[in-house]
């Protein structure tokens, strides 16, 4: 199986390769320069492999949420690849490719990415015994002090948004047993989760592999700026 995954949905730009059973990965922090190094990053790692497009099995792609332009670039150019080599795209949930690279330690993880405008983009998670995530609640953006969370014993935290509303959020759930706020999704994570899905026959047709907003609005108006 060889798929290959783009997950933008936040600063990091990240391409990763899963072939022969193994992944690798293209990342980067560059927030604005997303547009610039996907393509040139999925075509190292397809040199590196020594494959062609034509070899690519599907597309997988961090459908969001996250920033809107990023979502909108990585579903986009799945989409025109997938189109172009008549293949299915495969969308994972960015939330899901953060909670992947929490421990495997048998606590509930918190996924979360800063959402700004004083919100978070959140789901939980825990590994089942085969290892797989399994969704707790659903994705959702709300503000850290109103996020409700499903009963655990313990958590793991992962992603920006626990670096940013630390504070708030430490008030609404336990210590932490261990808490990442500099992580972001990383396109090995999809990689890893988009072939699962491959297996299962879950690829979908490149027309139906839609973006995650959760919301519809990406800027506070000036009223509300002076509001806070």
């Amino acid at each position: 199986m060889n798929l290959l995954a783009i997950e933008t949905s936040t600063e990091a730009c990240s391409v990763a390769l899963y072939h022969a059973g193994t992944t690798i990965e293209r990342s980067e922090l560059a927030p604005r320069r997303h547009a610039e190094l996907v393509l040139p990053m999925a075509d190292a790692l397809l040199a590196q492999a020594g494959l062609h497009r034509r070899q690519l099995d599907a597309i997988a792609v961090g459908r969001g949420p996250g920033a809107f332009t990023g979502v909108r670039l990585a579903v986009s150019i799945a989409q025109g690849m997938a189109l172009g080599l008549d293949l299915p795209v495969i969308p994972v949930s960015s939330l899901a490719a953060l909670a992947f690279d929490a421990p495997d330690d048998g606590s509930a993880v918190l996924a979360m990415i800063d959402a700004r405008m004083g919100e978070i983009y959140a789901a939980c998670y825990r590994r089942d015994a085969s290892g797989a995530l399994q969704a707790l609640d659903d994705e959702r953006v709300c503000a850290p002090e109103c996020l409700h969370l499903p009963a655990s014993q313990a958590w793991s935290v992962i992603g920006s948004g626990w670096r940013t509303y630390r504070s708030v959020l430490a008030e609404r759930l336990p210590e932490p047993c261990w808490a990442d706020g500099e992580r972001y999704p990383q396109a090995r994570a999809v990689a890893v989760l988009a072939a699962a899905e491959f297996r299962a026959g879950r690829a979908l047709p490149p027309e139906q592999a839609l973006p995650l907003y959760l919301r519809d609005k990406v800027a506070l108006t000036l009223v509300e700026q002076r509001a806070r």
